[in-house]
């Protein structure tokens, strides 16, 4: 399938306002100007921070009389605390909305901000698996913006935040379902200067989202559609964006399946998250090359009783082989022609935390939809079988 449309720009309204296109960064100005923000606070995470894509984006907000503060105390996995002192940055700059720039961390960041700054509330009483609490109308969330600058977490397009809490050493996934994203920015062009290892793992961060989701037990066709166009653009796509760095459609064709794959598992996520979650909140590893060493271990797991869904996700990656067997197979030859690494222990993960991790990761929001059930014991397997060797 070919996608001429991918070098265009293109103003999408679902799910939400979307301003897509190489160069839409250059409209961040008017995009504010709609939106009535006057004083944004940008949000990024601390290795973004000096790239130019930020200088050049608060240089247009100037140039159109919007001023900014820039905030980046943000780790690649944020923690609780790193949220506090971004909410102190927004009142003492009195700030009228955030932009959320960067990776996953920096857009998890600058949501879990907005959750808490005009608000008493306490940040983990956001968790995804409570109650939703009640908001003053007279506190509003803040205006949200979002850009992505990598093509993987999916993250621009809804409001959930992933925040390590410390002192348990677990991921938390902290939601409202009035905070909404107010404008997302899809420029592939600011994608072009990540490396070629952030390029592979956030690229198959983004299909293990689109994977992970479409396999979930629910009917949910808008999500299902999303997954499988995400397929099809990050099968065309992903090799070329990690060996052709500079091509941007690759880039354009990766970011666009990124977010499909983001728009996707809003019907939920499965093992390979419940466990990349609590091992990036323990040893602090990279969230997407994480998901790509699990990937194939959970697979083995879970696709051997799905063999229609499997089909179809072989079908829109161009598959020959359409079986689990074959399917696997070829996740895992991707994987390795990406120099992913083939164990957890390759990137520090010790060979005792097996059963700690699976302990954990049962609570995880993203367990309760794995399409195959599964206790302690078979999590601290595919953990235990992770770390020693996935692939």
């Amino acid at each position: 399938m070919s996608y001429s449309g991918l070098l265009d720009h293109k103003d999408w309204g679902f799910p939400v306002p979307i301003f897509y296109g190489p160069g839409r960064i250059s409209h961040i100005g008017s995009i504010c100007k709609n939106l009535e923000i006057k004083n944004p606070l940008v949000v990024t995470d601390r290795g973004s921070w000096k790239l130019p894509f930020i200088q050049e984006m608060r240089s247009i907000l100037s140039g159109d009389g919007i001023s900014s503060e820039l905030f980046f105390e943000i780790s690649p996995n944020p923690v609780g605390d790193e949220i506090e002192a971004g909410c102190i940055a927004y009142r003492e700059g009195h700030h009228d909305a955030i932009i959320g720039i960067g990776g996953g961390s920096g857009m998890d960041g600058a949501k879990a901000i907005c959750l808490t700054v005009n608000n008493d509330i306490n940040l983990w009483d956001f968790d995804y698996n409570k109650p939703a609490l009640q908001i003053a109308g007279t506190k509003p969330f803040p205006k949200l913006i979002t850009i992505p600058t990598t093509a993987g977490t999916g993250a621009e397009t809804e409001s959930t935040a992933m925040v390590t809490h410390s002192e348990k050493g677990m991921k938390f996934c902290l939601d409202h379902p009035q905070l909404k994203i107010s404008a997302a920015i899809l420029d592939p062009a600011l994608t072009i200067g990540l490396p070629p290892s952030l390029t592979a793992w956030t690229g198959v961060d983004a299909l293990t989202h689109a994977i992970e989701s479409y396999i979930v037990p629910d009917f949910h066709p808008l999500c299902d559609g999303a997954a499988i166009e995400a397929l099809r653009l990050i099968g065309k796509y992903l090799v070329t964006s990690v060996e052709e760095p500079e091509n941007l459609e690759a880039r354009a064709g990766m970011l666009v399946g990124s977010c499909l794959a983001g728009i996707s598992f809003l019907k939920g996520l499965g093992f390979v998250h419940a466990i990349s979650h609590m091992v990036g909140a323990e040893y602090d590893t990279q969230h997407g090359l994480t998901n790509a060493i699990v990937l194939p271990v959970v697979l083995r797991y879970n696709l051997p009783t799905l063999d229609n869904k499997c089909q179809n996700m072989a079908d829109a990656l161009s598959m020959s082989d359409k079986t689990s067997d074959g399917f696997i197979g070829e996740i895992e030859a991707t994987l390795d022609r990406l120099s992913i690494p083939t164990s957890l222990n390759e990137i520090g993960v010790p060979f005792d935390c097996a059963g700690r991790i699976a302990e954990k990761a049962m609570h995880d929001s993203a367990a309760s939809t794995n399409p195959v059930t599964g206790n302690v014991s078979d999590l601290e397997a595919l953990v235990e079988m992770s770390i020693r060797k996935a692939r």
